[in-house]
């Protein structure tokens, strides 16, 4: 159940609001190659399964940037904006890949609002979104994303 914000009020009074988690979701070495495809990051830890076996993690691993790019999969999981006129995505703050993530895991987002500010017409809005890897102790990204929203006036 995402949570939803229908008014820059309600953002403006979020921060510490914690978002939940979203489903659990499979880390495929076909995501891993499509996004390797897509980058031309074809190193073998990522697209050599063979190869990858004898490496330092046992097996493929995910990209980190592909790690960090399921912030954008997961946000509107976590949260939806009713009302909205638009919504842009200003960039990221603090971006860690505190674990690796390998083929084959499970990984979900963890979000929690940190910070909210009218910037402008817009709220400036800065979730931490943490991607869990299923039954690790460490995450494998950790993202403050920024994002500004305006919202259509209320009709009275």
């Amino acid at each position: 159940m995402s949570t939803v914000f229908s008014s820059a009020e309600q953002m403006l009074n979020a921060p510490g609001l914690d978002l939940g988690v979203t489903e659990w979701l499979p880390v495929t070495q076909e995501r891993v190659n499509l996004f390797a495809e897509a980058t031309g990051d074809q190193q073998w830890i990522h697209v050599d399964p063979e190869r990858a076996a004898s490496g330092p993690f046992g097996g493929c691993i995910a990209h980190g940037y592909l790690t960090l790019s399921l912030a954008n999969l997961f946000m509107p999981q976590l949260m939806s904006i009713e009302n909205m006129a638009m919504g842009v995505n200003y960039g990221s703050d603090r971006v860690r890949f505190p674990a690796a993530v390998k083929v084959g895991a499970r990984v979900r987002g963890r979000g929690e609002v940190l910070s909210a500010e009218m910037v402008g017409a817009a709220v400036q809005f800065v979730v931490r979104i943490s991607v869990e890897i299923e039954g690790a102790e460490r995450p494998g990204c950790v993202v403050d994303t920024i994002s500004r929203y305006t919202f259509n006036p209320i009709a009275e």
